[in-house]
């Protein structure tokens, strides 16, 4: 299973549904399938998540600290909720992603190894390099979140794990970047439809301004 990057955290020993408070989602966010379901009502197994991510390490890093240029993102810290989402709607086809999808489809990548692999994840303090951006226009950045990102992806950009919500704070700014352009353009496939709309009016400058200000947000803390 070599590459198998994108799952965060079950809490050890507690299935990860169970560790989600049952709140309403929000307009305009899809309800998880039952494929999503299926593995967040697992238990993880952190040790066994360590030994399965080792053959990922080669793209992901072995602290899952991504790359800087943006082409692989941080997994290190980020909700289970969201690593399991994602990596099963790339399987799907819910989400476009061609280079990740010959790996997730992979036979030994199960309900259970998802759940061990993203509880493992979850565990890891976040470290290693982290590619900011280049600071231009702090203010902005700092507007724009506040005003259109903070009610789903928190004010510190914490993430919300029941709300499927991606931890944005500490992940590398290129990467932030292409994934806020797809997402305006339509080029991710699984975009929240409110996301996608309100990104709608976003300018180059914009989506340039907020990346930035959400790669210098501080790793919340544990």
């Amino acid at each position: 299973m070599r590459c198998r990057t994108l799952v965060t955290g079950a809490l050890s020993g507690v299935a990860l549904l169970a560790a989600l408070p049952a709140l309403a989602q929000p307009p305009g966010v899809v309800p998880p399938t039952a494929a999503v379901q299926e593995v967040l009502a697992l238990t993880g197994d952190p040790a066994r998540g360590k030994a399965a991510f080792d053959d990922c390490a080669g793209c992901h890093r072995k602290d899952g600290s991504g790359r800087a240029t943006g082409a692989i993102p941080r997994l290190s810290g980020q909700h289970a909720s969201v690593i399991v989402k994602q990596v099963l709607d790339i399987r799907s086809g819910r989400r476009i992603n061609p280079a990740m999808k010959p790996h997730v489809e992979e036979a030994d990548l199960g309900a259970q190894a998802l759940a061990d692999i993203a509880s493992y994840l979850q565990s890891l303090p976040i470290a290693g390099r982290l590619g900011q951006g280049p600071g231009d226009d702090p203010a902005r950045g700092q507007t724009l979140f506040a005003r259109d990102c903070a009610a789903c992806h928190g004010a510190q950009g914490e993430g919300r794990a029941e709300g499927f919500f991606p931890m944005v704070a500490a992940q590398h700014y290129q990467y932030l970047l292409r994934e806020l352009g797809l997402i305006r353009d339509g080029g991710r496939g699984n975009s929240n439809p409110a996301m996608a709309a309100l990104l709608k009016g976003y300018s180059a400058a914009d989506l340039q301004a907020v990346a930035d200000h959400m790669s210098r947000l501080p790793p919340p803390r544990k």
